[in-house]
C-alpha cells in the first residue's frame, strides 16, 4: 500500500481551495496533491524542492519544456506592446495575422482561413458548429450527426465531451447530446478477434462505419472526427490502411472529414502534423497544446476555400458570422504560436523527434517483456504501456484496484510523472529531451514498474 505523509500547509491550503480536474477528489486529502512551483527544461521542481522529469509534457503539451528563454522574450515583448485586443467585427490583429498565415503554410492540406479558440475543446466544439452551419448553408438542415470513436478524445465542453467516446466523461454528466454517434476503436491489441489479422480487424471495423453510414443515412450525417493517434483513450495507433479505407469512405459519402491534431500536431510524431505519418488526409484541422508550447491558451480550427465560402453566402444570408470567443486569437498567444513554430523550425525540432525517437521506441518495446505489460505501442515521442493481469489472456486488471494511478504515483515518487489512462501509462515527453533524459525517464520508470509489481503479487492494493 502506498503511504503517504501528512499534508503541508500549502497542500492543505490547495485542498481547501481548489477543484481539481480529472482526480478522485473523494480522497484528494488522503492521496495529497503535488504542488508544483517550478520548472527548467524537461523538469519540473515541487515547492519542496524534489524534482521530476516531466513525462507527460504537462499535458501533452510544452513541447520546448520550461523555461525558454525565446518564449518567455516573445511574451514579454507582447505584453507590453498589446497585452490584450479581439478580432469581433472585424478587428485584426499582427500576431493574429502572422499566425494564420504560418499555419496556412505548414498545413498538411490547403487552407484558406483560421479561426482562433482558446483551447482544443474549444476547437473541436467549434468544428461541430462550423458543420451545421456550413450544411444550413447548403440547405441541407438535416445533415448534423457526427461520428465519433470510442475511446476517443476531443474534449470537455458539451459537445466535445460528448464527441469523447470515453465513460467517465459521459457518465454523471448526461452526456452524449443527441446527434453524436460513436463507431468501433482502431485498438488491435484490445480488439481484434480471436485468429483475426491486423488487415482483416482494420476491414471489419471500416465495415462497421460503413453500416453505420447506411444505417443512418448518409444525408444526415454532417462529419467524421479523429484524432491520428488517439492520445487521451491511451495512445493507440490505429493499423495500416485504416485511414485511407476511412477516408474513401467519407469522401463517397460527402461527409467532412475532421482531423484533431490537438495533440499530435507541431512535431510530436515526427512531421509537421499527425495526419502526415498517419496517412489521414483530412478536409479541416483543430489543434492547440504545442501550438504556443503550452506557454498561453490557443487553439486554431483551420479550414479549407470551399468550406469558407459556405459561411461567407450563409453570412450574407443572415448578416454576420455570428460566433467566436473573447480570447480567441488573443494577442499574446499568437505571438507565442508564431515563436513556437519558429523556433520548431530553426532548431529543427522535428529532426530533433525523428532522431531520438529510436531509442524511444526501443525502450518502449523492451518493457514488452515486464509480467505486468500485455502490450507496449509508440509513434514519435508518444506512447504506452498497456498494463494487464495475465499476459497470454490480455486479461486486465479489477478496475477497482487502479493498478495504472498506483503505479503512477509510484512513478511520481521516484521522480517521473506520467499519466495514468485505466491501465495504460502513457508517455509524452518534451520535444527538447536529451537521450539521457530520456533514458532516465525510463529508468524512473521501470524502477517504479518493478514496484508495482512487487505490490500486485502481495495483492497490497487499494482503490485510488
Amino acid at each position: 500500500m502506498l503511504n503517504t505523509p501528512p499534508l503541508t500547509n500549502l497542500q492543505t491550503r490547495d485542498v481547501e481551495s481548489l477543484l481539481h480536474p480529472y482526480t478522485p477528489i473523494h480522497r484528494l486529502r488522503e492521496i495529497g496533491p503535488t504542488v508544483i512551483g517550478g520548472g527548467k527544461g524537461v523538469y519540473v521542481y515541487d515547492t519542496q524542492g524534489r524534482d521530476y522529469i516531466e513525462g507527460m509534457s504537462g499535458l501533452w503539451c510544452a513541447g520546448l519544456g520550461f523555461g525558454d528563454e525565446e518564449m518567455i522574450e516573445a511574451a514579454t515583448e507582447q505584453l507590453r506592446t498589446l497585452p490584450y485586443y479581439h478580432l469581433f467585427g472585424a478587428k485584426g490583429t499582427e500576431s493574429a495575422i502572422e499566425l494564420a498565415e504560418k499555419l496556412k503554410e505548414i498545413a498538411p492540406v490547403p487552407i484558406s482561413k483560421v479561426f482562433f479558440t482558446s483551447s482544443g475543446s474549444e476547437a473541436n466544439d467549434t468544428q461541430v458548429k462550423l458543420a451545421w452551419y456550413m450544411n444550413n448553408a447548403l440547405g441541407r438542415p438535416n445533415k448534423k450527426k457526427i461520428i465519433s470513436r470510442i475511446k476517443a478524445y476531443h474534449g470537455v465542453t458539451v459537445m466535445a465531451a460528448s464527441l469523447t467516446g470515453l465513460p467517465y466523461n459521459h457518465i454523471g454528466w448526461d452526456l452524449p447530446v443527441d446527434r453524436v454517434l460513436h463507431t468501433d476503436c482502431p485498438h488491435y491489441y484490445r480488439f481484434g478477434q480471436e485468429g483475426e489479422s491486423e488487415a482483416d480487424f482494420t476491414a471489419r471495423i471500416v465495415k462497421s462505419l460503413a453500416d453505420l453510414i447506411e444505417r443512418e443515412g448518409a444525408d444526415t450525417i454532417a462529419a467524421f472526427i479523429a484524432e491520428p493517434i488517439m492520445g487521451a483513450g491511451g495512445v493507440i495507433v490505429p493499423p495500416k490502411g485504416y485511414y485511407e479505407a476511412i477516408g474513401k469512405l467519407l469522401a463517397a459519402n460527402d461527409i467532412l472529414f475532421i482531423a484533431d491534431e490537438v495533440i499530435t500536431g507541431f512535431g510530436r510524431t515526427g512531421n509537421w502534423w499527425g495526419c502526415q505519418t498517419m496517412n489521414m488526409t483530412p478536409d479541416t484541422i483543430s489543434c492547440a497544446k504545442q501550438l504556443t508550447s503550452a506557454y498561453a491558451p490557443l487553439g486554431a480550427v483551420m479550414v479549407p476555400e470551399d468550406v469558407y465560402q459556405a459561411y461567407v453566402d450563409h453570412s450574407a444570408k443572415i448578416g454576420t458570422f455570428g460566433h467566436g470567443f473573447t480570447y480567441g486569437g488573443h494577442p499574446l498567444g499568437c505571438a507565442l504560436g508564431v515563436k513556437a513554430i519558429e523556433i520548431y523550425q530553426k532548431r529543427d525540432i522535428i529532426g530533433h523527434v525523428r532522431s531520438i525517437a529510436p531509442l524511444f521506441e526501443r525502450r518502449m518495446a523492451a518493457l514488452a517483456d515486464h509480467p505486468l505489460v500485455g502490450e507496449t505501442r509508440s509513434c514519435g515521442l508518444m506512447g504506452a504501456v498497456e498494463l494487464v493481469a495475465d499476459k497470454a489472456t490480455k486479461r486486465s486488471f479489477d478496475a477497482r484496484k487502479t493498478v495504472g494511478a498506483q503505479i503512477a504515483r509510484l512513478c511520481e515518487a521516484n521522480g517521473a510523472i506520467l499519466r495514468a489512462i485505466g491501465d495504460s501509462i502513457a508517455f509524452c515527453p518534451p520535444m527538447i529531451i536529451t537521450e539521457a533524459e530520456l533514458n532516465e525517464l525510463f529508468d524512473r520508470f521501470e524502477k517504479s514498474l518493478n514496484e508495482g509489481e512487487a505490490l500486485v503479487s502481495k495483492e497490497n492494493l487499494r482503490a485510488i
